[in-house]
């Protein structure tokens, strides 16, 4: 572990000294994939030894419709948090790393069950081993949504260093994979075309990053102005892109007009968990940033069922997702349904497995009759 260590210390020392330009742009490129290749060992250890086991506390069970992770540095109000969301007890106390174990609570909220995962105080130099940061992180990456938790009264840099250490174990927020085709084939060398004028990478840098990969043979096609930190990322394809809040603790500490600064950054909500303000403001924010997608069931000849919705998430929204979520055996029974409500051009309307549907639908699933007949 230790010369790894070494060697993600000695590359960013390297890319430190160097000078951005043209010119360096190609040896720049090349030590970014080293640094990615290494931080993939880190994050993936050799299960043998002693030293890397995964840790009391962090093998916790998914439960619910969504996963939200707290995600901060110790002492800025994580677990006071969780306990006036969840009424889970986490234990607070006023010193540094209280936490030392992951710690999930459930909230019920528009009838969605969301899990909320308290994750032991992220240090500076997390993703290079350092402290727990690698369990924490490695839990980080269940999540759907994660809210940084930062405190009012220290500074922001705190955002930037969880971040970066986010970034380093593959984690993108607030981020859309980058647009570009990638792909291996067996002969042809570098085939490298782009429909936009490119100023990060030109087909010196891509060679030599593919080089890193030992991949001499693959075509690769850009449709934006991508850097050499995209290609990368398509290439490990192990990142995950999710949705991140920044939740900006303590509001109580700090004065009128640097909460005013702080309301108009992107992606923020101000709160203060031991006043208990704006946490509704904040269950809001989670809920659209989760994007959840609620159906109701309606048996036959029986009122829809409001109180339990069936919970699917924006990616998979058609009706065989939906009987999916309720059994798995219930598609192959599936005649066709009857669906109420926006995605519906009147009501009801018949559809098949295929229809796409929209929040708050109420749908009926007609199953098929073993002994021929409707």
């Amino acid at each position: 572990m230790s010369t790894v260590m070494q060697k993600i210390k000695d590359i960013e020392d390297e890319m430190a000294k160097t000078q951005k330009n043209k010119a360096t742009a190609h040896h720049l490129g090349l030590l970014k994939a080293k640094l990615a290749k290494l931080r993939r060992e880190l994050l993936a250890p050799p299960s043998k030894g002693g030293g890397g086991g995964a840790g009391e506390g962090f093998d916790v069970t998914k439960s619910g419709d969504a996963r939200v992770g707290l995600v901060g540095f110790p002492s800025v109000g994580k677990s006071t948090l969780l306990n006036k969301l969840t009424g889970t007890f986490s234990e607070v106390a006023s010193y540094e790393f209280t936490t030392l174990t992951c710690i999930p609570g459930v909230i019920v909220y528009r009838g969605a069950k969301i899990q909320l995962l308290d994750l032991p105080g992220i240090i500076e130099g997390a993703k290079d081993g350092k402290g727990r940061g690698r369990q924490v992180i490695s839990t980080a990456r269940t999540c759907n949504c994660i809210l940084i938790v930062l405190d009012a009264i220290k500074p922001i840099t705190h955002k930037r260093l969880i971040e970066k250490e986010l970034e380093g174990f593959g984690i993108r927020l607030n981020k859309e994979p980058p647009n570009l085709t990638f792909r291996k084939k067996d002969k042809g060398g570098i085939n490298f075309t782009s429909t936009v004028a490119n100023t990060h990478l030109d087909l010196e840098t891509v060679k030599a990053i593919c080089s890193e990969y030992r991949i001499h043979n693959a075509d690769i096609t850009l449709r934006y102005d991508a850097t050499a930190d995209d290609l990368i990322d398509v290439i490990e394809g192990s990142r995950i892109y999710m949705p991140c809040i920044y939740v900006v603790n303590k509001i109580d500490q700090i004065t009128l007009e640097e909460l005013e600064i702080l309301d108009k950054l992107p992606h923020y909500c101000p709160i203060s968990a031991h006043l208990e303000w704006n946490l509704d403001g904040l269950l809001e924010k989670i809920w659209e940033y989760l994007n959840l997608t609620r159906i109701y069931t309606k048996p036959k000849g029986m009122n829809p069922d409001y109180e339990d919705p069936v919970i699917l998430s924006s990616k998979h929204t058609t009706v065989e997702d939906f009987c999916e979520r309720i059994h798995k055996d219930m598609v192959k029974q599936f005649k066709y349904a009857l669906v109420w409500g926006s995605s519906a051009k009147h009501k009801p309307q018949r559809v098949g497995k295929e229809h796409e549907l929209e929040d708050e639908d109420v749908v009926q699933i007609i199953k098929k009759v073993e002994q021929g007949g409707a």
